[in-house]
């Protein structure tokens, strides 16, 4: 266990931003289960607007700096490419 202040104020900093982080990406990955869940179900409508709320929150990870850009842009665009298979 840390003895100096500002190694235990480090600690309880990082725990912080992990369960922060930690939240976030559960919420991306909820996102992209939806959006293939409606494409299982054949929904293209539904499909669609999951795709966007997914987006949206694959683009909102980013900014926080949990997603670099180009995983980001890389689940973005294979989430896309699916929807636009269905049709």
């Amino acid at each position: 266990m840390a003895n100096i202040k500002s190694a235990k104020k480090r600690i309880l900093v990082t725990q912080t931003k992990t369960e922060r982080n930690k939240a976030i990406k559960s919420g991306v990955k909820t996102a992209i289960k939806k959006v293939y869940a409606a494409i299982e179900s054949g929904d293209k409508a539904a499909a669609t607007a999951a795709l966007t709320a997914a987006t949206s929150e694959i683009d909102m990870a980013t900014t926080k700096g949990v997603y670099h850009k180009n995983n980001a842009s890389r689940k973005v665009s294979r989430l896309a490419v699916a929807v636009n298979k269905m049709a």
